[in-house]
């Protein structure tokens, strides 16, 4: 098993770490984010209140929440301390709060998301935090995953060199949908997405079409309470 990553250690260089394990297919490290928050947006029809991102590290998906989520309050948390105190300073009208701390209520979210944080969770803990996040949402709340694709060997070519992906064990689609369901979750669905470079903007329609496909760089599970 090998040792948890401490993010503490990578807050200030991040991005630049994104960057450079990524640029072949971005040179904008935002497009990731930007990407999954309106990939999310696009499955939720219903009015949305409270969101939480968990395991939101130094906020950089923030910003496009707020865009595609306006006048709704947004919520994030982490392990890190050293990734809040950058979230916090960089986004000061955002609540932020250390996953240590065991302060938020259960119950109080409509909408979860999660990007690339499970594949840190140790698998002994993973069904301890699906458990988690289901009593955090309210009784008709929806959660998104957002994970890598083990399947893709661009993607464990890309997190084999990344020094924050150290600790890293891809978890497959079946193997979270299980743990959700375990949990309690209802209605698991489960999409293959980022196919094309952003430069590819010919080949852009076909990118939800191709959600059955397993070879996107990554996939997202949406399960409801």
């Amino acid at each position: 098993m090998p040792n948890r990553v401490d993010f503490d250690k990578y807050t200030g260089n991040y991005n630049q770490l994104l960057r450079e394990s990524t640029g072949f297919f971005s040179k904008n490290d935002a497009y990731f984010a930007k990407y999954k928050v309106e990939l999310m947006r696009s499955h939720i029809s219903r009015p949305v209140k409270r969101i939480l991102e968990y395991g939101c590290g130094i906020g950089r998906n923030i910003p496009f929440l707020r865009e595609a989520f306006p006048k709704v309050e947004i919520i994030g948390t982490d392990l890190s301390r050293a990734s809040l105190e950058i979230a916090r300073r960089d986004q000061p009208d955002v609540a932020f709060f250390d996953e240590g701390d065991g302060t938020l209520s259960p119950g109080t979210f409509d909408l979860i998301f999660v990007a690339g944080v499970y594949h840190h969770i140790p698998i002994s803990e993973r069904g301890n935090v699906s458990n988690l996040l289901y009593q955090r949402l309210d009784s008709s709340g929806d959660l998104f995953i957002f994970e890598h694709n083990p399947y893709n060997p661009v993607t464990r070519r890309i997190v084999s060199n990344c020094p924050y992906d150290d600790d890293a064990i891809l978890v497959l689609p079946r193997e979270l949908r299980q743990y959700l369901k375990s949990t309690g979750f209802k209605y698991p669905r489960t999409e293959y997405c980022l196919f094309f470079p952003p430069s590819f903007t010919r080949l852009a329609w076909l990118e939800p079409r191709l959600g059955w496909f397993p070879f996107g760089g990554q996939y997202f599970v949406h399960v409801s309470k």
